[in-house]
């Protein structure tokens, strides 16, 4: 299959955690057709970064910028995903470094209705200060500071014993999930009314399996590194929490506030 595909990342006020990324980015041994920088109304200061990197970077580096005006992460994923050219949407977080291989890991594991999900790795926060002052991108196993530090062993061939599943994992994360646009698509995006942090990944990807869309993991393979910072507020998880329910136990496919207004711009 000859597949577009595009890389979106949400950020938000981080050039540091950012510049790391984006220096994952060029390291990889197969790059996208396209990254959108889903920008949740950062300053200037992050458009500099971006714009400099578009420089060098040997893939189209888009910017979608939106007003700041609290936590709208959703909206922003919505509005950069309907921009986007790619068949495919590889979605990480702004604070993910990417293994080298991690682009070529999630190309090389397409299939058809399926999305798939990918291991993460937690740096500790002692050691991020140095690794901002070097410009660290790149972990082996015996890298200092790693959290679960078997969830980065690099091993395709033991990858290839997992296959889809109708049933949605707990150790999925949306800094590390891909998947069709037109999958997306069908059911309306990310729920805008969610409010905040938590579940608006999960609740995605409940009404994508409602609507025949199976996930695979990607064990030994499809690696980020998440860089350290204190947890954020989760102020309007409930509210969340009530829409995944309603989700699941109506077997809802379609949001009723989510990407189709923003299709015809």
């Amino acid at each position: 299959m000859n597949i577009t595909t595009t890389l979106v990342l949400p950020t938000y006020n981080w050039v540091e955690a950012l510049e790391l990324v984006l220096l994952s980015l060029k390291n990889q041994t197969q790059l996208p057709d396209e990254v959108i920088i889903a920008d949740d109304g950062s300053t200037e200061e992050t458009k500099l970064l971006i714009e400099a990197f578009k420089k060098d970077l040997k893939t189209p580096l888009i910017h979608v910028w939106h007003e700041d005006i609290g936590s709208t992460k959703e909206v922003i994923l919505n509005k950069a995903i309907a921009r986007a050219k790619g068949d495919y949407i590889i979605q990480i977080d702004g604070d993910c470094i990417m293994h080298r291989r991690f682009i070529e890991d999630h190309i090389a594991a397409i299939e058809e209705n399926t999305y798939l999900f990918g291991s993460r790795v937690n740096l500790k926060d002692y050691v991020i200060p140095k690794i901002f002052k070097k410009k660290k991108v790149t972990f082996s196993f015996l890298s200092k500071g790693l959290i679960k530090r078997a969830r980065g062993l690099h091993i395709p061939i033991l990858a290839k014993r997992f296959k889809r599943e109708p049933l949605m994992s707990r150790k999925l994360r949306g800094c590390n999930l891909s998947f069709w646009k037109q999958d997306f698509i069908d059911v309306n995006g990310y729920n805008e009314d969610m409010v905040g942090w938590g579940r608006d990944d999960t609740e995605l990807i409940l009404r994508m399996m409602h609507n025949k869309i199976y996930g695979k993991r990607l064990k030994f393979r499809g690696i980020v590194y998440h860089i350290w910072h204190k947890l954020a507020s989760k102020t309007g998880l409930n509210i969340n929490n009530e829409i995944q329910a309603n989700t699941q136990t109506n077997k809802l496919v379609w949001c009723e506030n989510g990407i189709d207004k923003y299709l015809s711009e």
